[in-house]
């Protein structure tokens, strides 16, 4: 007797992916919906762009919302929070995948631009988590996978504030899998390697440094948004019920050498 091969099925789950209108946030999304999963994608002015992101997601058996949200700002995150328990909006599965990146010398890296990427890679994961997280607790289930990076595990090279945030993504993924993986949530994340994105649009550029980054690369090429959307479904999926703490590398083999 053959064994059914399992799929990844996240009927009847509402997820909440944050920057979702673009890169891996719109990849991310998008599979999950294909996973069955509803969506409500978070992202600035997301909404402006309803029409066109909406095509992303027609004949897919998941629904995609469109939800205005400025990470960088608390009141809004608070206001995200109000209007979903408003709703009767239970979320089961949270993606917290934005980010943002500035790119300077550490000795010129600005107090402003730091602030920035602490707000939004960091402060709104957090946030996010304790708060949609606790709403799980008392519900007894629930997935949040976030959207660490390699640079959790090195300092990278001109992006002090982006490591320092993905470093500390790292350690809140372990924090919180410590305190609820035995009351029914996962907390896991992926630590993409160099992907394909705006957020990468700088080097891809840069001929010089491109070169040097695939040599070290065992895969030999940018890695697509698509192949870190599935780990992701996997790790919002009950075929990874007993997941916790962990930071799953997704590149390329980067991390291995």
């Amino acid at each position: 007797m053959t064994a059914a091969r399992p799929e990844i099925d996240l009927a009847g789950k509402t997820a909440l992916v944050t920057g979702a209108s673009r890169g891996i946030g719109l990849a991310i999304a998008r599979v999950l919906a294909q996973c069955g999963a509803d969506v409500i994608g978070v992202g600035t002015a997301i909404s402006g762009q309803a029409k066109p992101l909406g095509a992303h997601f027609d004949g897919l058996p998941g629904k995609f919302q469109p939800r205005d949200c400025d990470l960088a700002d608390r009141t809004q995150i608070d206001r995200l929070i109000t209007d979903l328990d408003a709703a009767g909006r239970s979320i089961d599965i949270l993606i917290n995948n934005a980010g943002i990146i500035r790119r300077a010398e550490a000795a010129h890296h600005g107090t402003a631009d730091w602030d920035a990427v602490m707000a939004v890679d960091l402060d709104a994961v957090f946030l996010l988590s304790r708060e949609i997280g606790g709403r799980m607790l008392d519900r007894g289930s629930g997935k949040i996978v976030n959207v660490a990076s390699v640079l959790s595990f090195q300092g990278g090279i001109l992006v002090p504030g982006y490591a320092a945030a993905k470093g500390a993504v790292a350690q809140l993924t372990r924090a919180f899998a410590n305190e609820w993986a035995g009351r029914g949530v996962n907390v896991n994340a992926v630590a993409p390697g160099y992907i394909e994105t705006d957020n990468t649009a700088a080097l891809q550029q840069d001929e010089t440094r491109t070169r040097d980054l695939m040599a070290r690369v065992p895969a030999g090429r940018w890695g697509r948004a698509e192949e870190i959307a599935w780990p992701v479904a996997f790790l919002a999926s009950d075929l990874a019920g007993f997941v916790h703490g962990a930071i799953l590398p997704v590149d390329g083999g980067w991390l291995a050498r």
